[in-house]
């Protein structure tokens, strides 16, 4: 793999703007307290699929091969990459099948069938249904579509970094959930070429640590899964996005369960605004490190705002 390029970026806003608007980046006064800092809020819960992934998903599809777009393209995920992949399948006339675990969120699943995906249950985590679409697609010669390992997907995500700097150049931190590292490693990329003094700073859950530990290790490794935000939930790191993670993030944060429903229960209250556990994290981690950046002007990427009526039940309780 060829690790994507600034250029490349460029290119992915280019191939989605007729498909996709910039989203919102609003402030909120009672962010700001509690951060003690100018906080700004990336709003890709407002994306069509409610989640920043349908940008990576966009790019790649509109640059498949019309052999690829034949044979149709194959994925796996716990939810919202799936639905990126059904959504911009759609757009092009793509067939597409995702491949879930067992237990994946209802919402994310029946999005995807409403995009016109097949869907398949496959193992208890994402890893396991992950290698069962890797041996369908070698049986059906679909193209396989990696949640991270795609520089198409990483330079398409990219574009809602750029699009905060465009829109706020004095932008100081940015604050990115890693679930399989997309989305931290484009905002990293953007940050390096349009504000390179910026800083990047990766939030995952401490119940599913493997991103995190292997960015401190500098190699790839696997750990445990346990953690109900789906968004961050990969029991083992991806080549492409770590090797980037590696070069160009600055900072990486842990925190618990409780301080993503807590980060849910805040963007609710002072925002007026629903984000999944994934989509919370990064407040989370701005909140668990906020004496580091006080008086700064803080983006964070509110990543997504799939949540199921039961998980919002029990974050508000």
């Amino acid at each position: 793999m060829q690790a994507p390029v600034y250029t490349d970026v460029l290119r992915a806003r280019r191939a989605i703007a007729p498909y996709l608007a910039p989203t919102p980046l609003r402030n909120y006064p009672a962010l700001d307290r509690q951060l003690d800092a100018r906080v700004l809020v990336k709003h890709e819960n407002l994306q069509p699929t409610g989640a920043f992934k349908v940008r990576g998903g966009v790019n790649l599809v509109s640059r498949l091969s019309e052999g690829e777009r034949a044979a149709g393209v194959v994925s796996a995920s716990t939810g919202n990459h799936g639905q990126s992949i059904a959504y911009a399948a759609r757009l092009f006339g793509v067939k597409a099948r995702v491949v879930v675990p067992e237990g994946a969120n209802p919402l994310k699943v029946e999005a995807m069938r409403d995009f016109g995906a097949d869907v398949i249950f496959y193992g208890a985590d994402f890893d396991e249904a992950r290698g069962h679409c890797e041996r369908l697609a070698r049986e059906t010669g679909a193209r396989y579509v990696h949640s991270a390992n795609e520089p198409l997907l990483v330079a398409g995500v990219a574009t809602h970094t750029l699009e905060i700097f465009e829109e706020e150049p004095e932008t100081e931190v940015v604050y990115v959930p890693v679930g399989g590292g997309s989305g931290a490693a484009g905002a990293c990329l953007v940050a390096r070429a349009v504000s390179p003094r910026a800083r990047v700073i990766g939030v995952q859950a401490e119940k599913a640590p493997a991103a995190h530990n292997s960015w401190r290790a500098r190699r790839l490794l696997e750990d445990r899964m346990e953690t109900e935000a789906e968004g961050l939930a990969t029991r083992v790191a991806f080549e492409l996005t770590q090797s980037m993670l590696w070069e160009m993030l600055d900072d990486f944060v842990l925190v618990t369960e409780e301080e993503i429903r807590q980060a849910v229960r805040l963007y609710a209250e002072t925002a007026r605004t629903l984000a999944e556990g994934a989509g919370a994290a990064a407040l989370a981690g701005a909140l668990k490190t906020r004496s580091e950046h006080a008086g700064r002007t803080v983006a964070l990427i509110l990543s997504g705002g799939n949540a199921t009526v039961e998980q919002l039940r029990r974050a508000l309780s």
